[in-house]
């Protein structure tokens, strides 16, 4: 297929169709790399992205903001039935991409293209104002009937994001270099840069234009794309700290939550650690990099956290957590203001700082942070190798401030996008707790409630962690408390919008493992528990003791929850 040419809806479908049946791994990346293999290089970005059921890059922020209900209408108006045949079909079954394929002309067929199906979403998910939802559902209409019962089987799952098909990015990125390299020897450098921009459609076109040589392009930071951000590794001991990377520059460790702020002249961009775009959420932090932030071009991170402006206390993270809304954020933001206290800077001016060391990337970021107190800069001491007892005092003194512990930087560190090594080193303690850290996990279904939690129609759910490896998520636990009856209806109302009717292939789990209701992996909840222990009733082969939840980390994307890898660790220091 040439540069020009567009690869037909229906021969994608086809693609979609042979990953769906197929619960293997290597099959999947094999298929996957066929199908990049066949994609023309000027649609083969719109492949990734479809294929991932979104419409760009996650950072794109491209939402349909359709209900499920607007979208089993869409499907009466596309097929003529009534919506109450439509509904019942759907409540059958469980998946609207089910019912359309049962409802659909298998021979019909417009011969659309990539190209032309993914402008018509695009401009479905971008319209707004008066009148858009019947206009986004006279569009969902008008393509179903476009397409045969296949493409069209698919296509509906995308605006719900319910596509199902069991594979991440990261899948992709295999992919990619197994149609390069024949194996996945290129994966290491395919991820490289995909961590510094991680936007997979972009990556592959490249590929496919100049060949796997052309990534070192996206090795270098761009404005308004955010970095996958810099992971810290674990130690419970001042002396395990230093053991690992001698002198080193330690702050305080903050409940907040991360921001990526990306400045450019005349514009603020703000993103999560799980890349999703926030700037409209917090206009007090945007107002304030403006004023605070020295810089014609700039890409730096901080925590942000909500403070008591009359004594300037920082908060709890359960108030911090109340500026993510959609709504009401002017009011939210006299009500609890947030400031930023910035750590690293990633990009200055044009300059690629990532691989400079930590000590100047530090020093730069202290020039231009000027002085105000919506934008301040990390207290930081120095500790050589033999003050082991300085910095168990610091620690002592940071949990004793109501921060989270420490954090130690190597003072030669490169900043490694994406990645978890000790050129970051977190020192935590939950004093409720023999482990020497939270863990992030994955709700990977739930239990309706028995006595009091009926009200709420959960009673307990079942997590897991992520097996990098094998792209799976794997189970831990079982959790039913800590949570406080809000926080169960929230659960609640989140898990709605995610029920599927059978375990989604990512899930690797033993044959004793069951849940009423399983989820699309997406609900990333920070757990604490007394301990790990060796289990075989879960797929992880470990579990947690005594098991609560601590809060939702909204701000995660699944695969970058826990690993299992850590997992283990953890294991052996408990």
């Amino acid at each position: 297929m040439g540069y020009n040419e567009s690869m037909k809806v229906a021969k994608l479908a086809g693609y979609w169709e042979k990953i769906e049946k197929e619960s293997s791994r290597l099959k999947i990346t094999d298929i996957l790399a066929q199908l990049l293999k066949e994609a023309g290089a000027s649609d083969v970005d719109n492949v990734c992205y479809l294929s991932l059921g979104r419409l760009g890059p996650l950072f794109a922020n491209t939402e349909f903001n359709l209900a499920e209900k607007m979208m089993v209408k869409a499907v009466a108006q596309a097929y003529n039935i009534s919506n109450e045949d439509a509904t019942s079909r759907f409540k059958e079954v469980g998946d609207l991409g089910t019912v359309v394929a049962q409802l659909g002309d298998k021979t019909k067929d417009h011969g659309l293209t990539v190209k032309e199906v993914h402008a018509s979403l695009l401009s479905t998910a971008t319209d707004v104002g008066t009148g858009s939802q019947e206009r986004k559902l006279d569009g969902i209409t008008k393509l179903l009937r476009q397409v045969d019962a296949i493409s069209a089987k698919y296509l509906v799952r995308i605006p719900i994001k319910k596509m199902r098909l069991g594979f991440s990015d990261k899948t992709i990125l295999d992919a990619l270099s197994v149609l390069t390299s024949g194996d996945k020897s290129s994966k290491k450098e395919l991820e490289s840069a995909y961590n510094v921009r991680p936007d997979v459609g972009r990556l592959a076109k490249l590929v496919k234009k100049e060949g796997i040589e052309a990534v070192d392009k996206l090795q270098e930071p761009e404005l308004g794309v955010p970095v996958l951000m810099a992971k810290a590794q674990r130690a419970s001991c001042a002396e395990e700290i230093l053991l690992r990377i001698g002198d080193c520059a330690v702050e305080p460790k903050i409940d907040g939550f991360r921001l990526q702020i990306h400045k450019q002249t005349n514009s603020i961009k703000l993103f999560t650690r799980g890349l999703e775009d926030v700037t409209f959420m917090y206009p007090d932090i945007v107002e304030a990099s403006q004023k605070q932030i020295k810089a014609d071009n700039a890409i730096l991170e901080g925590e942000a956290i909500a403070y008591d402006p009359k004594t300037g206390k920082h908060l709890l993270f359960q108030e911090t957590v109340q500026r993510k809304r959609k709504h009401g954020i002017k009011k939210m933001a006299k009500e609890i203001p947030l400031k930023l206290i910035a750590f690293e800077l990633l990009y200055l001016n044009g300059e690629n700082l990532l691989n400079k060391k930590f000590e100047h990337r530090r020093k730069l970021l202290e020039e231009i942070i000027s002085k105000g107190d919506r934008v301040v800069l990390t207290e930081m001491t120095h500790i050589q190798l033999t003050q082991d007892e300085k910095l168990e005092k610091l620690f002592q003194q940071a949990v004793k401030q109501d921060y989270e512990g420490i954090m130690a930087k190597r003072l030669d560190a490169k900043y490694v996008a994406g990645a978890r090594n000790f050129n970051w080193i977190k020192y935590k303690k939950s004093y409720s707790s023999n482990l020497s850290d939270t863990l992030d996990c994955v709700v990977l279904g739930y239990d309706f409630g028995k006595g009091k939690r009926v009200e709420f129609g959960i009673g307990g759910f079942l997590v897991g962690v992520y097996d990098e490896k094998n792209q799976v998520y794997k189970s831990i636990s079982k959790v039913g408390t800590g949570l406080s009856d809000d926080q169960w209806r929230k659960l609640k109302v989140m898990a709605e919008k995610l029920k599927v009717s059978k375990i989604p292939k990512e899930y690797k789990l033993t044959k004793t493992t069951k849940a009423d209701v399983w989820l699309q992996p997406h609900i990333v909840v920070e757990l604490e528990a007394d301990e790990i222990t060796k289990s075989p009733m879960h797929s992880a082969k470990l579990a947690l003791r005594f098991p609560r939840l601590k809060r939702f980390r909204e701000d995660k994307q699944p695969n970058q929850a826990t690993t299992l890898t850590e997992l283990k660790k953890m294991a052996t220091k408990a």
